[in-house]
């Protein structure tokens, strides 16, 4: 036996015996159960409400997609000037006429002024909220009106900001003094803001996964050493693939299903794309067309 051979057959039994000692050492600790995860059916969230249904982050969208039945809804915040927190995607509103202005630095009164619907052109290529004025929507008015949604929250201002340092405090007092612990997700694609967030709310609220909290469970899962994985999160929420790597493998969702973690996928708007999630695992689909994810699990049942 030549000395490479017996160099590479004495790192082998090296690293053997590295996988055999860690999986006697670890302990891998399933979640504990959380109340709003708890459901026994694939479950629809309405992303944004339904985006391709009514203008997103509106009444119109949110309360249509409630008479369709959705089990929640999954809503990105922003905070105003006026440390409002406010239901609304992206950093900067559009004014339709003069420019864009940054949510960051509007009131909620002047963030009023807007027309959330001005832009949004139907399934049938109409404009059919150009003239109701669709206006912002705070994520408290929203717990208040739709007392029986599971809310997915997603933080979407920067640590970095000075919106974004206060944020997770004032949602957390905000979840507090509703009593909504039981109803929501809070996740970001920020790691450090869900940290923030969980400062305050020593687990007693479900939280999402972040970046590298997704990146660290994929890299443990397609290593030799899956098994030394703590998990940080609640719930996944997930695209289907990032960068080269396909996150919708069953696989993959039973191995964070047997931490008590379940796994949602975003923005799945496809039938037939549900359907194959639905079949490798998936316990939840956020969509812009929640029609068709509620039609797709009925069908499903019968």
């Amino acid at each position: 036996m030549g000395k490479k051979t017996k160099i590479g057959l004495a790192a082998a039994a090296v690293g053997a015996a590295a996988w055999a000692g860690s999986k006697v050492l670890a302990n891998p600790n399933q979640r504990p159960a959380k109340e709003v995860l708890n459901y026994d059916r694939p479950i629809v969230l309405a992303h944004r409400g339904g985006s391709k249904l009514a203008p997103e982050n509106t009444l119109a969208a949110f309360n249509r997609s409630a008479e369709l039945g959705v089990n929640g809804f999954e809503v990105d915040i922003r905070m105003t000037n006026d440390e409002e927190i406010l239901v609304f995607h992206d950093e900067y509103i559009d004014r339709t006429t003069d420019g864009a202005g940054r949510v960051a630095d509007l009131s909620l009164d002047q963030l009023r002024a807007f027309d959330l619907g001005y832009h949004f052109i139907d399934l049938e290529g109409q404009h059919s909220y150009r003239e109701k004025n669709e206006k912002v929507v705070l994520l408290r008015e929203l717990f208040e009106k739709f007392p029986q949604m599971y809310i997915n929250i997603d933080i979407k201002d920067a640590p970095e900001t000075y919106e974004g340092s206060l944020v997770p405090s004032k949602l957390w007092r905000l979840i507090d003094s509703l009593g909504v612990h039981d109803r929501v997700v809070v996740t970001s694609f920020y790691d450090e803001q869900i940290d923030r967030f969980n400062l305050y709310a020593q687990n007693r609220i479900a939280i999402g996964a972040g970046e590298n909290e997704i990146r660290k469970a994929y890299t443990a899962f397609t290593s030799q050493f899956g098994h030394l994985y703590q998990p940080r999160a609640d719930v996944f929420q997930i695209p289907t693939k990032s960068s080269v790597f396909r996150l919708d493998s069953a696989r993959f969702i039973a191995f964070l299903e047997n931490l008590n973690i379940p796994v949602h996928y975003w923005i799945i708007d496809e039938p037939e794309a549900m359907r194959a999630l639905i079949a490798s695992g998936a316990k939840g689909i956020i969509t812009d067309r929640p029609d068709l994810a509620l039609s797709l699990i009925s069908e499903l049942e019968v």
